[in-house]
């Protein structure tokens, strides 16, 4: 997913929000692990520990995540952040429960 740093996303300090890097990578991880969840089968966050490496204050970013492993209840991700010169941002590691889908409720 991309996002264009822009003034509302900013702390006090001038810097990106870690709010905003958070909700990259939980939207890119969930999208990922969207991609791959079978019919009736939803998907919930149940982890996620970020490494801030550096911040930002203006551009384009850009985060990726893959699938490291699944299996019929839980599944494990990584992601990382980058700014659109390629530098490192972040890096993330998640786990989500894979659960079926109550049609009941």
């Amino acid at each position: 997913m991309r996002l264009t740093v822009r003034d509302d996303l900013l702390n006090p300090g001038d810097l990106l929000s870690g709010a905003v890097t958070y909700a990259m990578v939980d939207y890119a991880m969930g999208s990922a692990l969207w991609n791959e969840r079978g019919p009736g089968e939803a998907i919930a966050t149940l982890s996620i520990s970020i490494n801030y490496l550096r911040t930002a204050r203006e551009g384009e970013l850009t985060c990726r995540a893959q699938v490291d492993r699944r299996n019929r209840t839980a599944a494990t991700l990584r992601a990382t952040v980058e700014d659109d010169g390629g530098r490192l941002l972040a890096t993330a590691i998640g786990s989500y429960s894979i659960f079926p889908i109550r049609r009941d409720a």
